[in-house]
């Protein structure tokens, strides 16, 4: 071999070698998302953590407005041109992600361990058998309340539905403030921070849930209809015109100080803290008789899943399995309070209001939403009739009973349990 040729040799080999580094330098992992509220989170904190210890992986957070993810999501998947990592929202538009195929299966995942089977149930298939997406966050519903408000009228928060209605009558009898800031305009406030509050501790969270799937419970026996009677009796307490109230006039009302107690998801902390001028407590959905075992909806809001084709699945496992540890829980749950890390693993939590929430963990059975997995996939679509009748019975239009056949006469159109 001459000197010509082994130089020749020599170079191409380095070269060569350059451009398998260069390679390996050079992933770059794109993640779509419906949540451009994030967008200063994974710019700031969640991707320069991650990149410190992965050398040679850059992540690009690209998010789509919320109300067009979906279209936007499933265009990109079918013309091949979506981002590598997925954030998948709970229950049937991602498993139906999965079942076309744009999902890659992260059952043995690691990291996968961190979750609990309720966890991961808004990411698996109806089996079970294979997860999709690492859960990332769930929110937990209960009451906000104005801790200035509360002191002033001498009010504890209360345990018991009693207690509860008895805070309710002190703050309407004294006059100062509206006792409930919650409309029924956009109709599924009612479900969701009325039915789907209160609802667990009446069908005992994920046993009556469960067997509603089953057929084994029908939403027109009692521990289905109870909620809605108690549901009722908040009309008087909602402040005039409520049946026109929108979900923005509710937070208003509430975050300027004009009402007492606001029926809440967790998602509301970071805006709350922002614009209410006032201290802030929170307590959960109070129950029947003192002695309860209390239920609370801890509800599957956000993870994140694998392009089934995406062309860097090596360097997109490791991002997902550290989405999936106690570090990315600690960063997220607290850049985003209110947004709970659905590890197994107990996050700490630096904001107060967001500790007073994750702590009913402790002490309360955690459910989800009873209309989310597998029954809204018919039509009537009985989350957004559950939506329509929770309105309905709040504005006096139908009694709990005539809500809960409509809805049960519905599901029974279209749904025939599994035997």
């Amino acid at each position: 071999m001459t000197r010509k040729t082994l130089t020749a040799l020599l170079l191409g080999s380095s070269i060569l070698g350059s451009a398998g580094t260069a390679f390996a330098q050079d992933v770059t992992l794109n993640i779509e998302s419906w949540r451009n509220d994030d967008l200063t989170i994974w710019q700031e904190k969640l991707i320069p953590a991650f990149e410190a210890a992965n050398p040679g992986i850059k992540v690009v957070f690209a998010p789509s407005a919320p109300t067009e993810y979906n279209a936007a999501l499933n265009a990109k998947l079918d013309a091949g041109s979506a981002g590598d990592l997925i954030t998948c929202r709970p229950f049937d538009a991602s498993l139906e992600l999965y079942n076309k195929g744009h999902l890659a299966d992260l059952t043995s995942l690691p990291g996968m361990e961190n979750f609990s089977d309720v966890a991961k149930s808004a990411w698996q298939t109806d089996d079970g058998k294979a997860a999709f997406c690492v859960p990332m966050a769930s929110v937990i519903h209960g009451f906000i309340y104005n801790k200035e408000a509360f002191e002033k009228l001498g009010i504890t928060p209360p345990a018991t539905e009693a207690e509860f209605f008895a805070a309710l009558d002190k703050i309407k009898a004294d006059g100062t403030y509206i006792p409930m800031a919650m409309g029924t305009k956009d109709l599924w406030e009612a479900a969701t921070m009325g039915y789907q509050n209160i609802g667990p501790n009446y069908w005992k969270g994920e046993e009556g849930r469960l067997a509603l799937i089953k057929g084994e419970q029908k939403l027109t026996d009692k521990d289905w209809v109870e909620p809605y009677a108690t549901l009722a009796k908040w009309k008087d307490y909602l402040g005039d015109g409520f049946e026109a109230q929108s979900y923005p006039d509710s937070q208003n009302l509430f975050t300027l100080g004009r009402a007492a107690i606001y029926p809440a998801g967790s998602w509301e902390i970071s805006g709350f803290n922002t614009q209410a001028q006032f201290k802030m407590g929170a307590f959960p959905p109070p129950v029947r008789n003192a002695g309860d075992t209390c239920y609370i909806s801890d509800h599957n809001d956000i993870g994140v899943g694998l392009n089934a084709k995406s062309k860097n699945p090596e360097a997109a496992k490791k991002l997902l399995s550290w989405i999936a540890s106690p570090e990315f829980a600690t960063i997220y749950a607290n850049a985003l309070p209110g947004f709970f890390s659905l590890s197994s693993t107990a996050v700490k939590m630096e904001d107060p209001l967001a500790q007073e929430f994750v702590s009913w963990r402790e002490k309360c059975k955690p459910t989800i939403r009873s209309t989310y997995q597998i029954l809204s996939r018919g039509t009537p679509n009985l989350e957004n009739e559950t939506w329509v009748e929770s309105a309905n019975v709040i504005n006096g239009t139908d009694t709990p009973e005539v809500a809960a056949k409509k809805l049960q006469d519905g599901l029974d159109s279209w749904y025939k349990p599994a035997k």
